[in-house]
Formats: structure tokens, C-alpha cells, sequence
């Protein structure tokens, strides 16, 4: 059976290393993409509320809750008492309640549940309780927190070499305080959870998460139920950056309480306020540092004290300080170091995951310290970063102070490739002479690099499993363990599994996360979305070609045919001089009984960590990355503009260029909001004052800046990844360090260009005047006789 002619897919783009569209982009577009809210109400569903704290902190001294029963379509109204189970949702430490039960920790620290027959109902009754409190002292500044020895967890210290030696002996010595602010997540699709009652007391959980066996185990607890009782389903979200991770549970299980108690389909969908009041956010981090350095600018040591607001209980924050601990090295060689990470118990909500995980945390204050040398100095700050990179392997200046050997490090190869590309040299000249020129307008230029580490802090975190089924008209399903967020997992999921089977992209589809296909799966977050899901559904279907080889090498070969060499290629099977189209070869291995599914499994290998010591080889491999942004700044208003950045990242051999190039600029405006215009701030009563898009401020499409260049670095990677390639979800959002150090040079020129300015993060407008002014004024005092 030998083909003429092959047919049109055979020229088509291959599965894989291609920039292939979003999976849902066609549906996104018109609007067809089903999110949660979007889902076909069943009959007799209600919808829920919360009611939340008015208290920083405060004992319950009674709770009126008649008014609210009263009001029109109420059905019923849930407290603590009501759950049958445990009443907690922490992901690590149960210290994290699902209803507050006679203590409120925070303003916005849901106390009951409304369910009513309409969604503006439940919402209006909720505000009708009354609540009588007792105030308890309420600790808000996350130092204030430390003074008082309030954490969540206990401290953490990672000690290198002899750093208070190095330190006293060291050439030259700077030391300071700073900080950098937190970040709401603001996905664009908020919190929400679905829950339908099932026979026999199970539930049927649809719920935006991106951690769909977390929200089981949470639920199966609070309901006394086992897991095999409860299902959830997820098949996109609007957005998570991690704040779906853990701080989904508490929906989860309201909705899922009442499913269970009504017997009837209950929708919990809290309006953005209330989510914003409700969840944690990126940890806000605090800094006392001291670094030693020789006259080139050469670290000798370095000891630093991190202060993150953990909120009211512990959440993710012991790896989120983890990772920043891991992270503070960035891309330096730091021989001598005393890092410390403590997690600050505040009366505020419980801080989360959020893209970068601690990582973000970490790394920035070795560039602020960096920066602040080289002007200390008098030299380019590039100059100091190439001074102190790592040195490639066995150079002896390799190892991280974690322990791990830094392997393929190509940071100084794609630093040089983009310092050149971007033409940073002669900006920087052009640059210093518009400063020389202008009184009021100042530039700055930065160029900052990255290195990050993929895996998750905990090593068993590291597996997926995944389910690949050919059908007997040659297309293919396949159902894996992570959760697709706008990131482009399933498409890269898919274009694996086409490319394993050698068929067009167009006949393979993926479904929704669902712990009934999957079981036991992590959450898709540190980056190992792609890497995890796309290596077990790898696995998945390459058990089945095996299958089909041998049966095809049985059937059309010749007797000594080896099953490895029949080809899967172009939609076609190549047995020798026999080709037939892969559809007619899956039909006729069905009717020969040839099992046309299978189960795919992945676990990361090498991996190891000592939680107790902080140390080990905690990541699989490393990210790099760099970036150049060049801002202009309005010295008397504070006002800024990012004029041009310059983008290269490491995405290892990318499976979709397209979707990693969109990763890596979405990180970069993230991370700039981050760095920029996105501030939280509580008032004296502990209220969140910045919970709206009215009073919160996210980048926007005139943030983006006029010139962008991004290019992905081609670097294939060493460890034997899915296809070779690299994580990009996290990685990149290291990348706009770059504007903030570019407005610090900015605000520098201001004065002598030498004066360190205190530039405070997010750098708002009011940040930015009050460094200009502390400039001026340092410079003022040193012109004074």
C-alpha cells in the first residue's frame, strides 16, 4: 500500500519548535472560551456571598445574623459551625481558616456565607449583619512585627564562608535599608468556584484554580468526605500568576459546603473589592544589608536580612522566602554571604504566591546593591555585573552559596550579544550628553540580567501524569495535570504530543484539568507547567507509537523488520517502502486489539534539598535572561516614560517561539507595574485602601513602550527537558529590573550623577520626587563650605 502522492499536511508547519496559535485563541477572540461563570447554570443553583471583617483584629463578642435571614431570597446563612469537617485551608500550616471563628485576623477576613437565590441578593444580604467586636491589638508593619518576634514561621539563615570576617576587612563597605512593595495578582478573571451536590454526598467542583488536587483535599477535609468523593474540574482561567494556587481554597470550600449542606448547586463569585480585600498578594519585602568590595567593584561579602509581610497566617510564605534565599544571588558569584529571610506576622491578608515566587524578592536586592557600587565607584554598573557573574563550570567560581553548581551558564554570552544589539555603549554616551543638556528631563539606561532556577522548593512537588487517547479516526485527546491559565500550556502539550506521533498539530485536543483523569497532580506553578505535563504526556504517547510500530512492523514489514525504524511523519506511517496515512494504520491496530491509549507518568530527576541547612540542588536547571530599558524623567513632577527596553531571554529550544515571545513581554510589563505604579496601602485601621482598578494602578497599553525588541536567546538546553526547552513563565519577570535601575540612574543625574539615590519601590511619582530630593539635597550639603 504505497502512497503517490502525500497529502497537504506533509507541508505544513511542524508540531513542534513553531509559533503556533493559543489552542483557545479562536475562542477567546468571539468569545466562545468557557470560563467558570460561563457555565450553563444547572436548575436550582443559588449563589453566595461572604461577609466579611471590619476589624484589623478583634475577638467576636456576638454575631446578628436575623437581619440577614430576612432578607429577600435569602436560603440559608453559614457560619464555622456549619462545617462538618476541619475548618482550614492553609496549604501547609493549618492556621488558615475558611471561617473566621471567634477572632477576625484581618479587615476582609470572611466571616459567614450568604446563599440566596440571585448573586446582587446574596451580595446585598451580606452587608445587613451585625457584628459586635472586642479590638485586639493589631501589629500592621511587618518590622514593627519582627521587633516583636510575631512570625509565622521560624527564621531562616543560609551562612557561606566567613562573611563578618570578609566583611570587616573588605576594601570598601556600604550598608542600608530598603524595600520593595507587594503586587495584587489581578487576574482578570476573579475568584470563583462552582459546586454541584452528586449522589451518594459527593461533590462536583468546577473551580478557577491552578491547583485543582489542592482544592480536592481541601474540600474532602472540610466535608469530612474522601477524595475520591470529591471531583474538580478546571478547564482555563482567565488568569492565576498565583493567586490561584493556594488562596482558591477558601471559595472552593464555601461553595462546596453549601452544595453539600442545600443539596443544590451553589456559585460563589465575589465582586473584584471583595476579592482584593479577601486574598493575599506578592509578599511586600524589607531589606538590611551590608556588602563588601574591592576598589573594581568586586563583592568580597555580603550579609542581608529579608523581611517579608507574611500576613495573618503562614500561606506559601516559608517558599516564597526559600526561593528568595536561592535567589539572591541572581547571577554573582558571592564567595562569603549571611543571608537571613524572616516572615512577618501582620494583621493583613495572607500573602501568596505570585509569579516569580520569592525569586523576585531575592534577586532585586542584589541588583540595588550592585547598582549602588558602581556608582559608589564611579563605574558603569554593567561593568561591576560582569565582574562579579559566575564563571563558567569547574572554574571554581560556579557554585551557588546554596550549594548547586551553576551549569551552562551562558549569562556572560547573551549579556554581550545583547549589550551589543541593543547599542548600550553608545546610548550611555548619548545619554550622559542629554543630561548635560537638560535641567528638568533626565534619562536613565540599565541593563540588568537574570538567573533562575526551575523546580519547585519541595522536591515531590516535581511530577504530573498525563492520558493520551487515539481515536480510530486518527485524533488524539489528551488530559494532563496542569492547568491552563492564558499561558499556553495545552498548546504546547498539544504540539508535543503531535510531534511524538509525527501527525498534524490540528488532530490533537486537549480537556480540562480534572482530578478524576489525573489524580495526585501539582499545582502549575514555578514555572513547571510545561516542563512536568509536557514530559509525561511525552511519555503518554510514545508508549502508544510503540504500539502501533510494532504492529505495523508485524504487519506491513518485511520478516526481519525492526519496529524502530518505521517512521511517524508528516500524518503518515513509513514501514519500509510501505506508507500509509496514520488514521488507516490506528483503524486497523483497533481491529487488531492493539491497546490505542495510555497513561504517561514524569518525575524530575537529581533534585535534592535539606530544608534545615539550605542547601542542596534544589533546581533542575537555570533560566537566563537580560534586559535594557531606557526611561526619561520629569524631575519636578515625577512623571516617567519607559522609551525603549530590549528584551533577550533564554527559552532553551522553544517549543512555541509565539507564546514564549508574549510570556516574556507579558512578565516584563508585569514586573514593571510591580516595580512602578502598582502600590498597596493599608490605612491605620488596617484597611486595604488600594483594593479597585479606581485607586490600584496596573500597566496599560500606553505603558508599553515605543521601541520593544524582544528575542528569545538560542540555547538548547543541557538538561534533558521536554524538546530541550526551558520554563518561561516565571523567568522573565526579573527582566524589568532594568526600568527600575534605569529610573534610579535617572534620578541620579538629577544631582552629580555619584549620589546613591534612596529610590523606594514601587518607584510612583511621589517615590520618584522624594529621591530627586534627597539627591539635591545630598549634593547641596557637599557643595556647602
Amino acid at each position: 500500500m504505497k502512497a503517490e502522492t502525500l497529502p497537504q499536511e506533509a507541508h505544513a508547519v511542524p508540531a513542534a519548535h513553531h509559533g503556533h496559535p493559543h489552542e483557545s485563541a479562536h475562542l477567546h477572540v468571539s468569545g466562545e472560551a468557557t470560563y467558570v461563570d460561563d457555565i450553563r447554570e444547572l436548575a436550582g443553583t443559588a449563589h453566595a456571598a461572604l461577609g466579611l471583617s471590619t476589624q484589623a483584629h478583634a475577638r467576636i463578642v456576638s454575631l446578628g445574623l436575623d437581619a440577614v435571614r430576612v432578607m429577600p431570597g435569602v436560603i440559608a446563612v453559614l457560619t464555622a459551625a456549619d462545617i462538618p469537617g476541619s475548618n482550614d485551608c492553609g496549604p501547609i500550616i493549618h492556621d488558615d481558616p475558611i471561617l473566621a471563628d471567634g477572632v477576625v485576623h484581618y479587615v476582609g477576613q470572611p466571616i459567614f456565607a450568604v446563599i440566596a437565590q440571585t448573586h446582587e441578593l446574596a451580595r446585598r444580604a451580606a452587608r445587613r449583619a451585625e457584628v459586635v467586636y472586642e479590638p485586639l491589638p493589631a501589629v500592621l508593619d511587618p518590622l514593627q512585627a519582627t521587633q516583636q518576634n510575631s512570625l509565622v514561621l521560624p527564621p531562616m539563615q543560609l551562612v557561606r564562608g566567613e562573611p563578618a570576617a570578609r566583611l570587616a576587612t573588605a576594601p570598601h563597605r556600604l550598608a542600608g535599608k530598603w524595600q520593595v512593595g507587594g503586587q495584587e495578582q489581578f487576574y482578570l478573571e476573579g475568584q470563583i468556584s462552582y459546586a454541584a451536590p452528586r449522589e451518594d454526598g459527593c461533590i462536583h467542583l468546577w473551580c478557577s484554580t491552578q491547583h485543582p488536587t489542592e482544592m480536592q483535599h481541601v474540600v474532602s477535609h472540610a466535608l469530612g468526605l474522601a477524595a475520591n468523593q470529591v471531583v474538580v474540574e478546571m478547564r482555563r482561567m482567565g488568569g492565576g500568576f498565583g493567586g490561584k494556587e493556594s488562596q482558591s481554597a477558601l471559595f472552593a470550600c464555601v461553595a462546596a459546603l453549601a452544595a453539600w449542606r442545600l443539596r443544590r448547586p451553589v456559585k460563589l463569585r465575589p465582586d473584584r473589592d471583595d476579592d482584593m480585600m479577601i486574598t493575599g498578594k506578592r509578599h511586600d519585602f524589607h531589606y538590611d544589608y551590608e556588602v563588601g568590595f574591592d576598589d573594581d567593584g568586586r563583592i568580597l561579602a555580603a550579609r542581608i536580612e529579608m523581611t517579608a509581610r507574611a500576613g495573618f497566617s503562614a500561606d506559601l510564605s516559608g517558599p516564597v522566602a526559600t526561593r528568595a534565599i536561592c535567589h539572591f544571588d541572581n547571577t554573582y558569584y558571592l564567595s562569603d554571604v549571611d543571608i537571613r529571610a524572616l516572615c512577618a506576622r501582620t494583621n493583613t491578608q495572607s500573602n501568596t504566591a505570585f509569579r516569580g515566587f520569592g525569586g523576585p524578592q531575592g534577586a532585586i536586592a542584589i541588583e540595588y546593591i550592585i547598582d549602588s557600587i558602581a556608582r559608589e565607584l564611579g563605574r558603569d554598573p554593567l561593568d561591576v555585573r560582569k565582574l562579579n557573574f559566575y564563571g563558567k563550570e569547574g572554574g571554581g567560581r560556579d557554585l551557588t552559596p546554596y550549594g548547586q553548581r551553576v551549569e551552562d551558564n551562558v549569562i556572560h554570552e547573551l549579556v554581550a550579544e545583547l549589550e551589543a544589539g541593543s547599542s548600550y555603549r553608545e546610548r550611555r554616551c548619548e545619554i550622559a550628553a542629554f543630561n548635560a543638556a537638560s535641567p528638568v528631563l533626565k534619562k536613565g539606561l540599565a541593563l540588568t540580567p537574570l538567573k533562575f532556577g526551575i523546580s519547585f522548593n519541595v522536591a515531590h512537588f516535581n511530577q504530573a501524569g498525563a492520558l493520551v487517547h487515539i481515536y480510530t479516526d486518527g485524533s488524539v485527546l489528551v488530559n494532563h495535570g496542569g492547568t491552563e491559565m492564558g499561558q499556553g500550556l495545552n498548546t504546547k502539550v498539544c504540539q508535543v504530543v503531535a510531534n511524538e506521533l509525527g501527525i498534524p498539530l490540528a488532530q490533537v485536543r486537549a480537556t480540562a484539568a480534572d482530578t478524576s483523569k489525573v489524580a495526585n497532580t501539582s499545582a502549575t506553578a514555578a514555572s513547571t507547567g510545561a516542563d512536568l505535563n509536557g514530559k509525561a504526556a511525552e511519555d503518554a504517547a510514545r508508549r502508544i507509537r510503540l504500539r502501533l510500530a510494532e504492529f505495523a512492523a508485524n504487519t506491513y514489514g518485511s520478516g526481519n523488520t525492526d519496529a524502530g525504524a518505521v517512521r511517524f511523519t508528516n500524518g503518515r506511517v513509513e514501514i519500509g517502502d510501505t506508507t500509509l496515512p496514520f488514521a488507516e494504520l490506528v483503524m486497523l491496530a483497533y481491529q487488531a486489539r492493539v491497546q490505542l491509549w495510555s497513561e504517561g507518568f514524569y518525575a524530575t530527576p537529581g533534585l535534592s534539598w535539606d530544608r534545615n541547612t539550605l542547601t542542596g540542588r534544589p533546581f533542575y536547571y537555570f533560566a537566563y535572561g537580560a534586559a535594557v530599558s531606557e526611561v526619561l524623567v520629569d524631575t519636578l513632577t515625577g512623571e516617567w516614560r519607559l522609551l525603549r527596553a530590549d528584551l533577550l531571554h533564554d527559552a532553551g529550544n522553544s517549543i512555541n517561539p509565539a507564546i514564549d515571545i508574549g510570556q516574556v513581554e507579558g512578565a516584563f510589563i508585569q514586573g514593571m507595574g510591580w516595580l512602578t505604579t502598582e502600590e498597596l496601602w493599608w490605612n491605620k485601621d488596617g484597611r486595604l485602601m488600594t483594593h479597585a482598578p479606581s485607586t490600584y494602578k496596573i500597566p496599560a497599553t500606553h505603558d508599553c513602550p515605543a521601541e520593544f525588541h524582544t528575542r528569545l536567546f538560542h540555547n538548547r538546553n543541557h538538561e534533558d527537558t521536554i524538546l530541550r526547552s526551558k520554563a518561561v513563565g516565571e523567568p522573565p519577570l526579573l527582566l524589568p529590573f532594568s526600568v527600575l535601575l534605569a529610573i534610579r540612574d535617572a534620578v541620579a543625574a538629577a544631582g552629580d550623577g555619584r549620589t546613591n539615590p534612596p529610590l523606594r519601590a514601587p518607584a510612583t511619582p511621589e517615590a520618584i520626587l522624594d529621591a530627586v530630593e534627597a539627591v539635591q539635597a545630598a549634593c547641596s550639603k557637599e557643595r556647602q563650605p
